[in-house]
Order: C-alpha cells, then sequence, then structure tokens
C-alpha cells in the first residue's frame, strides 16, 4: 500500500471510529459496524507502515502502533458483545498513538 493511499485509509477509518465511539450510547445497530470497520482499517495501516531494518526506534514504535490497533479490534469485539469493555481498551489505544506520537521520530 503505498503512502497516499494508506494516509486515505487511515483518516477514513479514524474518522469510522470516532463515529462509532460518539454514536454508541445511541444503541444504533450499525454502530459496532462503523467501529469495526474503522478499527480494521486503523490496524491494516499501522501493519502495513515499512519500517527501515537499521532504525530499531522506528521499529519499535511501529509494533507499539500495532498493538495499539490491536486494541481497536478487541474493542470492537467488546462493542458488539454490548460490554463497557471497550472503553477501557479504547483508552488504551488511544494512550498508545498519543506516546508514539510524541516519540516519534518524524517531526519537522
Amino acid at each position: 500500500m503505498n503512502r497516499q493511499t494508506r494516509n486515505i485509509v487511515f483518516a477514513v477509518s479514524g474518522i469510522l471510529v470516532l463515529t462509532g465511539a460518539v454514536l454508541y450510547p445511541g444503541k444504533w445497530m450499525a454502530v459496532p459496524y462503523l467501529f469495526a470497520a474503522g478499527a480494521a482499517g486503523v490496524t491494516v495501516c499501522y501493519l502495513t507502515v515499512p519500517s527501515p531494518p537499521s532504525d530499531f526506534r522506528t521499529r519499535r514504535l511501529n509494533r507499539w502502533n500495532s498493538l495499539a490497533g490491536l486494541a481497536l479490534i478487541a474493542a470492537s469485539v467488546f462493542m458488539f458483545r454490548q460490554r463497557m469493555e471497550w472503553v477501557a481498551f479504547l483508552l488504551i489505544s488511544a494512550l498508545i498513538q498519543i506516546y508514539t506520537s510524541f516519540v516519534s521520530s518524524d517531526k519537522p
């Protein structure tokens, strides 16, 4: 997946995750599907990011981001089962993503 496609998929997936999380209290039937589609998109984007083999720090941060994506998928599973643990997994994913965004060396 090239960089532009990955950015578009990541943006749309992020909007789906946010929409699913915000609309969950309304108990609409489509909300878990929106959230799950967004979580799958975010996870695919994180898993397809290339990292240089010599840069240990970037590989470590990519693994953390992959873990954040897997936490989003776990959150969607709990959302389908109508259990409130999905909020904890969403929080874990958000904290990991915030950490990696601040530690990342891609700053301008």
